[in-house]
C-alpha cells in the first residue's frame, strides 16, 4: 500500500471514527435514555433526620438529545436534572430545591458496573459559597429496572448525602 493511500485511509478512520471517551460517554448516554418512564421508591440524607417516598419520571427532548429526570419527595416536585452530550462529554444541569443550578460532567464512567460519576463544573445563582448546592453524583445501574442516585451536597464547608433507591413502576 502506498505512503498516500495508507495516509488517505487513516485521516478518513480519524474523521469518521470516534474516540474510546466519545465511545464510552455515548454509551453511558444511551444507558441513561433506557431510564425513560416512571420509577418510585425512597430517599433518605445523612447528616439530617430526613427521609420519605420518591418518585422520578425520565423522559426525552430536543429530538432524542437529552434525558429530563424530575425528581418527587413526598409528592413534592423537588429537583429537575437535563442529562446531555456536549461533543465526547456527558453532561448534566441540575435545577436544585435549593434554587441555583449546578451543572456537572460525567468525570468516571465505569459501565461494566453499572456506575457513572458526575463531578462539579460550575453554578448559576448561587447566592454566596457556604449557600448549599449539588457538588456531585454517583449513579448506579443495579438493574434493568433499579437505580439508585447519590447526591453529594455541599453547605457551609459540610457535606452531606441524599440517598435515592428507584424501582420502576410496573
Amino acid at each position: 500500500m502506498s505512503k498516500h493511500l495508507l495516509f488517505v485511509l487513516l485521516a478518513c478512520i480519524g474523521l469518521t471514527g470516534t474516540s474510546a471517551a466519545e465511545g464510552k460517554q455515548t454509551a453511558a448516554f444511551d444507558k441513561l435514555r433506557s431510564l425513560t418512564g416512571d420509577w418510585e421508591g425512597t430517599y433518605a440524607w445523612t447528616g439530617r433526620d430526613a427521609s420519605g417516598k420518591a418518585n422520578a419520571q425520565y423522559y426525552l427532548t430536543g429530538n432524542e438529545s437529552a434525558v429530563v429526570e424530575n425528581l418527587s419527595m413526598d409528592g413534592k416536585l423537588g429537583m429537575t436534572s437535563v442529562y446531555h452530550l456536549d461533543g465526547s462529554d456527558l453532561r448534566m444541569s441540575h435545577f436544585c430545591a435549593a434554587q441555583n443550578q449546578p451543572r456537572l460532567k460525567a468525570s468516571a464512567t465505569d459501565l461494566d458496573s453499572g456506575t457513572i460519576n458526575f463531578s462539579f463544573l460550575d453554578i448559576t445563582n448561587l447566592r454566596s459559597p457556604e449557600t448549599g448546592h449539588v457538588d456531585g453524583l454517583e449513579m448506579r445501574f443495579l438493574a434493568p429496572d433499579h437505580i439508585t442516585l447519590r447526591f453529594k451536597f455541599v453547605a457551609n464547608a459540610k457535606e452531606s448525602y441524599e440517598l435515592i433507591d428507584l424501582k420502576r413502576k410496573k
